[in-house]
């Protein structure tokens, strides 16, 4: 009845569809979403750090790792910029580790 209320307000539903063999019917199931229950907000990012070219941030499933430079700045200054930032980022994670554990 939930579907069917959605559907006639206009709502798009997600789901599957699949074929019962025992009735011979269409069955459709919908997709039990957290995100689209009322009252649902997703859980901000934590900043871990914040880098010269990008960020470090914590999700509750990820670590991210974000870096952007101009193309025009050249390959190889590209390359040491990332591999210096990558460091850092990469300090910061074992030493909130380090704190962690203690």
């Amino acid at each position: 009845m939930e579907v069917l209320e959605c559907l006639l307000s206009g709502k798009c539903v997600e789901g599957s569809l699949r074929y019962d063999a025992v009735t011979g019917k269409i069955m459709f199931r919908a997709y039990n979403r957290e995100s689209r229950k009322p009252g649902y907000e997703r859980p901000k990012d934590k900043l871990l750090a914040s880098l010269e070219h990008g960020w470090l941030k914590e999700s509750p499933k990820c670590i991210k790792y974000y870096c952007a430079l101009k193309k025009s700045i050249g390959v190889p200054r590209i390359v040491t910029a990332m591999e210096r930032e990558m460091r850092i980022a990469t300090g910061h994670l074992v030493d909130r580790e380090i704190v962690d554990r203690v």
